[in-house]
């Protein structure tokens, strides 16, 4: 099975790194039907999602997040469209990257 490793260095701290794993979540809960919890920690949150198919986590902390996924047989084949779109939407979130329009509809795949 093929494994989405991520990882963004930020400098938001914790409270603002908690809100923006959560807008994160809200978005690809709403975009991909992702299924989302959230544990917060003293020192580290950990995001969960799920939805047939995939699995992951996020963990945030006051400098990075790191995002952890599996994708079942259906998406392997996609595993490099999927982590391009994963490390876009996080960049996005952080303000690091240049938001770009897609020529195709993501959604169907994720």
């Amino acid at each position: 099975m093929p494994d989405i490793h991520i990882e963004r260095s930020h400098t938001l701290g914790i409270e603002a790194a908690r809100a923006v794993a959560r807008q994160w979540m809200q978005k690809v809960e709403r975009d991909y039907g992702l299924a989302c919890s959230y544990d917060e920690g003293e020192r580290r949150d950990v995001a969960q999602f799920t939805r047939p198919g995939i699995d992951g986590s996020v963990e945030v902390t006051a400098d990075s997040f790191r995002l952890r996924a599996t994708l079942g047989l259906l998406y392997a084949s996609f595993s490099d469209q999927i982590e391009q779109r994963l490390q876009r939407n996080l960049d996005e979130l952080l303000g690091t990257s240049e938001a770009d329009d897609d020529a195709y509809n993501d959604k169907d795949w994720l």
